[in-house]
């Protein structure tokens, strides 16, 4: 069984304050927005109009007995007609325009918090779940900005315009008519609730969807190998068919709310008609005011109806702005304090000293120290305590210990993608937490494990370590780690494509183009996290050669599942349960005969056995 993505608490009713927030998004682009609300004014005023122009014609033809003169009228309702026309035009150009500028506004400062936010933020947030508020829902909200918001405008126009022409005909008669507005809006705020709640469930399953199917495509191989497709699909058709229920809810919902508003309206024009008619015969209404309520009842509730599905959209809509919105209003956990701020502003200009960082302080990382840190992850299970150690620039730590014991947490740490949750981790003495966080990252390096490659060149995923290098700087990254021999193998050399995620390369040649590209970045910090784990002898051969230029003069942590790799290292740390339970160098621990010489003659005996067995086959 899947956990679902964390989703956060929202409100129940329709929270106009958020749509006021959502509507600032908008007001950038006020060349847009002031045609838009010009021209939903221009067309409410022009539909409650034509009303009037057809009683006016009525009652000439009343009064004259015979075919009147009719070319004014014709000439008015043509000029209402190319008004109208004009300001629909205006209307769709203008709304098409703020809905895409809207969408792209959005989904960029989305991006740019995702691209902000901690590591623990994505811990219980699956890609998919993101990816669909970055997608549907930052349309969904484009959409109903730029369609329903201006809408509700000219409907809302249009209401007060009708109201107060019938009031002006007659005030006995258009009170009749206005009396069926009481049951229209106690029945709106009966299906407001039910609507919201059915359209937030709506949301919340297609993002469940999104990130069951991201899952399924990123782990597509490994289900084909375990043949998992018929059990994978069978999870996918329950969030399918739990998607299908919430939605045939909303529809449901939404088929009764408006033909309720619809027969409400039938109701006022049966009233115009009832009493209007008994006017008529006692001459105390003309026809043409008669034909102008019969007009205006019928009229008076397409806007409402308008209204009525404005709401709906918003209330289904609300649940993408308030995801949305939570997402942008989200702090990231891991960010500058006021007081690194007000020092990047001091600090980060041309004239700064060549030695000093963006921070104002010095530039050339000497020294990187753990006191006394504690750190437990958000379900509350401690993972360091009071773990301690001290390391200095040139200086080559590798970790060691069985899985779960603390390693990648504590290298996660170093990096600052976490936060200890008790005691310090110091950069030169001073408290990592004071320094420029953009610069402090700038200067690591990290091959991870599963190295992942972008769609596009060798050369441009090397340089993708620094942007503004040249060609010959990148070749002799490659060369520094001995890459560059099978990058000039291949079909184009450095401008071959390597697939999506690199799957154009083997295992071996990914790693090779990462541990490249670390090199060119020329951190100060590097972090190797089993970068050697799933390659080939071989390549772990080449790999180790290179280690020489990435480790020189650097603050180096070595995470390694094969322990060949890690006997240059200054210090071999073991680490069992977040703490240090042994330290020393490659032959100080063999001969202390613990816990280092038990995992290291182990592993020895199962590679010869290895060997001996690919020598007989």
């Amino acid at each position: 069984m899947k956990d679902e993505p964390q989703e956060d608490v929202f409100s129940d009713k329709l929270d106009l304050s958020l749509w006021v927030r959502v509507f600032r998004h908008a007001l950038p682009y006020k060349r847009l927005l002031v045609p838009l609300a010009i021209s939903a004014v221009a067309i409410a005023l022009v539909d409650a109009s034509f009303a009037l122009v057809t009683r006016w014609a009525v009652d000439d033809v009343v009064k004259a007995g015979a075919m009147p003169d009719l070319l004014p009228h014709i000439a008015v309702y043509a000029f209402l007609s190319f008004s109208l026309a004009g300001g629909v035009w205006v209307f769709i150009n203008s709304a098409g325009g703020l809905a895409n500028n809207m969408s792209h506004d959005i989904r960029e400062e989305c991006f740019r918090r995702i691209q902000e936010l901690e590591f623990a933020y994505f811990d219980h947030r699956p890609t998919g779940w993101l990816i669909s508020r970055l997608t549907s829902d930052c349309d969904k909200l484009a959409r109903i900005i730029a369609w329903g918001s201006l809408d509700l405008v000219w409907a809302v126009c249009l209401v007060i315009m009708i109201s107060v022409i019938l009031v002006v005909l007659h005030p006995v008669l258009g009170l009749l008519v206005l009396s069926v507005v009481p049951p229209l809006i106690l029945v709106s705020a009966v299906f407001q609730k039910k609507l919201l709640l059915s359209s937030r469930d709506t949301r919340k399953f297609n993002s469940m969807i999104t990130a069951s199917f991201a899952e399924a495509l990123q782990g597509l191989r490994t289900s084909k190998t375990l043949v998992r497709e018929e059990e994978n699909l069978r999870e996918f058709q329950g969030l399918s068919s739990q998607m299908y229920g919430v939605s045939i809810q909303n529809a449901l919902q939404s088929a009764v709310y408006i033909p309720i508003v619809l027969t409400l309206g039938s109701v006022a024009a049966g009233i115009a008609l009832w009493r209007g008619g008994s006017g008529v015969i006692d001459g105390s209404l003309s026809l043409g005011t008669l034909v102008a309520f019969i007009f205006y009842a019928g009229q008076f509730f397409n806007p409402i109806n308008q209204i009525a599905q404005v709401l709906v959209q918003m209330q289904g809509a609300q649940a993408a702005g308030e995801r949305v919105l939570s997402l942008l209003a989200t702090v990231p956990g891991i960010s500058d304090s006021d007081d690194v701020k007000e020092r990047l502003e001091k600090w980060d200009k041309p004239e700064r000293p060549a030695d000093l960082a963006p921070d104002g302080y010095e530039k050339n990382i000497r020294s990187l120290e753990f006191r006394h840190v504690d750190f437990s992850y958000t379900d509350g299970e401690s993972v360091l305590k009071d773990f301690n150690l001290a390391v200095g620039a040139g200086e080559t730590i590798a970790l060691v210990g069985a899985s779960g014991g603390g390693k990648s947490t504590i290298v996660n740490l170093a990096a600052r993608f976490y936060e200890p949750t008790g005691g310090q981790i110091l950069v030169n003495g001073h408290d990592l937490r004071e320094r420029g966080l953009a610069w402090y990252q700038s200067n690591l390096g990290i091959v991870l494990q599963g190295p992942h490659l972008f769609s596009g060149s060798v050369r441009e995923n090397i340089r993708y370590g620094r942007l503004d290098a040249t060609d010959e700087e990148i070749e002799e990254a490659a060369r520094g780690v001995n890459a560059d021999e099978f990058i000039r193998l291949l079909e184009n050399g450095y401008d071959t494509d390597v697939g999506e995620g690199g799957n154009r390369l083997s295992t071996g040649q990914k790693q090779l183009v990462s541990f490249a590209r670390a090199l060119l970045a020329n951190p100060q910090i590097f972090i190797m996290d089993e970068a050697t784990s799933s390659i080939d002898t071989e390549t772990e051969q080449l790999i180790q050669q290179g280690l020489k230029a990435i480790f020189h003069g650097r603050i180096s942590f070595v995470i390694a599942h094969r322990l060949s790799t890690i006997r240059t290292a200054d210090r071999i740390l073991v680490i069992e349960k977040g703490r240090i339970i042994e330290s020393g160098t490659h032959v100080e621990l063999l001969n202390a005969k613990g816990h280092y010489h038990a995992l290291y003659t182990r592993q020895f005996q199962q590679e010869r056995e290895a060997s001996m067995f690919d020598a007989v086959g």
